[in-house]
């Protein structure tokens, strides 16, 4: 079940309000909740579901022995804890990666078993383990009822691509919250804009993308230069737009029960630097790396050449967790160097002298490469992209089709950009504003607030009649 469907929207979800409407305590309504998650989880198959248990309970009896062991032995607690989380992740999402690389050097083994990816794990995995350390670091209390813990890992509302919640961030409000009809009408906007976005935006941007960058690796040969690029830039508007529509149904579910999560973008694609880039996406993982990766080693503290060390770990293990594949850790490697190059090289003052736009065009470019390394987990078509992208194909610049296929989509594209950009909310932002003001501008903002949720609600429904799966992108990590 995924939230851009026609069951989730209008099953599943009101559903899931009903109870916790009706519902008084907060007992009553975690227990709901914790039902109609595990039910989320396991719509699929519950297989599964027994892993996800099973990763709760480590983490769950670890955070108590470490909470309650003397001093010398609480590292060794979250070592054990810890090291117990990343070998599970590792089975299931590396092991096969590391099998066919040796099976090519050495030629053993000679069958490699076909591992599933529990949907989620790297998600929740790292969820688990920021409670761990945050319990170790005595920031949170460990918490005593298995039940809860498990609550917090397996919230439907994000255990399955983010943001990576941290457990001091949602504590109070699953001991103990509050749902105010502000807070509701602000939860149901911002489910609606993230529906919509999925639903019309992003998956338009996909039936560009997938049609020029396909995978089948002589159509891809042939496609002009110009195809690369139109599909190119289709996918980066599409990562983005996917990503956060799940991001902004997410933290509007979560306003709708109480519960209250971080942020996970700030319009990335109006950066002027790389380093802001990654201020502005995924902030949750970017954050957990650096809270937890980075600063651990040394961080910034440190001399140079330690602190390349770092960057590049950290770099290689965020390439990493996107997938099992060398075009992710190469993806990785690419911002490991980009953002070494920032902050050694041209250093704050050295990219001063530019132009904003110049600077804003640059990142653009270059985070737009990236996407093609990260949208090819094959090699070899990697390898025909690239070389396409600049012509060494012998593909031309551009054909009919390709010109064609630009023209009819070239205003859904623009629309698709802003988007992406922060105009929309600054426009919300004026409108709200005049409202206060009340009189005809105040009816009027009221009324716009009840009726463009139903516009947006219809319109998603519209785009998604007849599309049974339209999953997000990140549902694979």
């Amino acid at each position: 079940m995924v939230f851009s469907s026609m069951l989730f929207v209008f099953l599943f979800l009101p559903a899931n309000l009903l109870s916790q409407i009706l519902l008084t305590s907060p007992r009553a309504k975690n227990i709901a909740m914790l039902a109609f998650s595990l039910v989320f989880y396991s719509w699929a198959g519950p297989r599964y579901l027994l892993l996800l248990l099973a990763m709760v309970l480590i983490c769950w009896q670890g955070a108590i022995l470490i909470e309650d062991a003397p001093d010398e032995r609480r590292k060794l607690w979250l070592v054990v804890t810890v090291a117990l989380c990343l070998a599970i992740l590792g089975v299931f999402k590396y092991l096969g990666f590391l099998l066919r690389n040796f099976q090519a050097l050495t030629g053993i083994p000679k069958v490699i078993p076909n591992i599933v990816l529990p949907i989620g794990i790297s998600f929740y995995t790292f969820q688990l383990i920021s409670y761990v350390a945050d319990v170790y670091r005595g920031e949170v209390e460990a918490q005593r009822k298995y039940w809860l813990l498990l609550l917090y890992a397996s919230l439907f509302h994000q255990c399955i691509a983010g943001p990576i919640v941290r457990y001091k961030d949602v504590n109070e409000d699953l001991t103990a919250r509050t749902v105010t009809p502000a807070e509701i009408s602000a939860g149901i906007s911002r489910f609606t804009i993230g529906l919509a976005k999925k639903a019309v935006l992003a998956n338009g941007c996909a039936v560009i993308a997938d049609g020029l960058l396909v995978s089948d690796a002589q159509a891809l040969a042939n496609l002009p230069a110009m195809g690369i690029l139109l599909g190119a830039v289709a996918f980066t508007l599409q990562i983005y737009l996917d990503f956060s529509a799940y991001s902004d149904m997410a933290i509007g579910m979560g306003l709708m029960c109480g519960l209250h999560y971080r942020e996970n973008f700030n319009y990335p694609y109006m950066s002027g630097s790389v380093t802001e880039f990654w201020r502005r996406w995924h902030i949750s993982l970017s954050s957990f790396f650096r809270d937890y990766v980075y600063i651990p080693l040394g961080g910034s503290r440190c001399g140079t050449g330690r602190q390349l060390l770092n960057l590049f770990v950290v770099w290689f293990l965020t390439g990493m967790w996107h997938g099992a594949s060398w075009n992710f850790i190469l993806w990785g490697l690419y911002f490991g160097v980009l953002l070494a190059v920032e902050r050694f090289v041209l250093g704050k003052d050295g990219q001063r002298w530019l132009p904003q736009i110049v600077r804003h065009g640059g990142v653009l470019i270059l985070v737009t490469f990236s996407w093609i390394v990260f949208k090819f987990t094959d090699m070899g078509l990697l390898g025909t992209a690239l070389k396409g992208l600049f012509g060494l194909n012998h593909n031309g610049f551009s054909n009919a089709s390709v010109s064609l296929l630009f023209k009819n989509n070239i205003y859904f594209l623009l629309f698709a950009c802003v988007a992406c950009t922060p105009i929309g909310k600054a426009l919300r932002t004026v409108l709200s504003n005049l409202g206060r003001r009340g009189g005809v501008l105040g009816i009027l903002n009221a009324a716009w607030e009840v009726v463009h949720p139903v516009a947006l609600l219809i319109l998603a429904a519209i785009a998604l009649v007849g599309d049974s799966y339209n999953p997000f992108i990140y549902y694979q990590f």
